[in-house]
């Protein structure tokens, strides 16, 4: 019997940039080869230059990471243009009103493109070079309306950049009884189409999402994200050390920590191994982005 055969995944810290604390556990888990990308948010109170200087630093550690730009539309952050609307008291609308606001095309789709520009260009001048890849923090590229734009503006800006979808490549079976990734699966599909008609690439397949409001085992969650996942797929982790300013920002908190300690312990290599799994290598910087897939699920 052939050995099982070995799958390269992106496992991806999101929200680089919300607190130090959080900054501080993503740049440990880069530097220890423990996580190979994060997503920044560029609106977030912890993104100066020296928590850019010391996510490049950690990076140099680990040059087989990414660093991508986690696009923000939703409160409590604001937007970094000046004429940005709908808000809510100078900040973003609350994730809900977001979604249902794109459901109804509500929204101004050159309004949204022009902040999410705004970001990007925010992110080339604190790193020095365009993002590698391009999500959304609440998964908002994935909405109607804020889709067209987020895919537009990564094509005029970060041509070479990579996209998240956020649809699984498990049975239909498996994909019951959770309603968060049953949205996600709903909304990635035409994420998808619209990205390769854009020629823009994407991950082939995504696990992460689970209630972070409930005490969860992590162990057992990464078991279960890796379960099914395919060669080049992306699991989205929130690793992180709590403080003040991530409990004036999230009620996700606790769990962070509890992610953290695991990606960083002796049970997750062991983990990997026993799943055939390896963290992907990203190109070199002056290469762009790398184009995970262009195949649908």
């Amino acid at each position: 019997m052939s050995e099982p055969r070995q799958r390269r995944i992106w496992l991806v810290a999101d929200d680089y940039g919300i607190s130090p604390g959080v900054n501080r556990a993503i740049c440990d888990l880069i530097g220890r080869g423990r996580i190979n990308a994060t997503s920044v948010m560029m609106v977030g109170p912890a993104i100066g230059r020296d928590d850019a200087a010391e996510l490049l630093n950690a990076v140099a550690a680990n040059p087989n990471a990414a660093i991508g730009l986690h696009a923000t539309l939703t409160a409590p952050f604001a937007p970094l243009t000046m004429h940005y609307q709908p808000v809510n008291g100078g900040q973003f609308l609350p994730l809900g009103r977001k979604l249902r606001g794109t459901l109804l095309r509500r929204h101004d789709r050159h309004v949204i493109a022009t902040e999410l520009s705004a970001q990007i260009e925010a992110f080339t001048e604190r790193f020095g070079r365009v993002p590698d890849y391009v999500d959304g923090h609440q998964h908002v590229q994935l909405f109607p309306q804020v889709r067209d734009a987020f895919l537009e503006t990564v094509k005029a800006h970060a041509p070479k950049a990579w996209v998240r979808q956020c649809g699984r490549s498990v049975p239909l079976t498996r994909r019951l009884g959770n309603p968060k990734p049953l949205l996600l699966d709903a909304l990635s599909a035409a994420f998808r189409t619209r990205a390769s008609r854009a020629g823009i690439g994407f991950n082939p397949s995504f696990a992460g999402a689970y209630d972070f409001l409930r005490e969860t085992d992590f162990d057992a969650l990464m078991r279960s994200f890796l379960d099914g996942l395919s060669d080049g797929g992306l699991v989205m982790c929130h690793p992180g050390i709590v403080d003040d300013t991530l409990i004036s920002l999230d009620p996700f908190t606790d769990q962070r920590e509890r992610e953290y300690a695991f990606l960083g312990g002796d049970r997750f290599p062991e983990l990997l191994a026993a799943h055939h799994v390896s963290l992907a290598a990203a190109p070199p910087p002056a290469m762009g982005g790398a184009v995970l897939s262009h195949t649908e699920i």
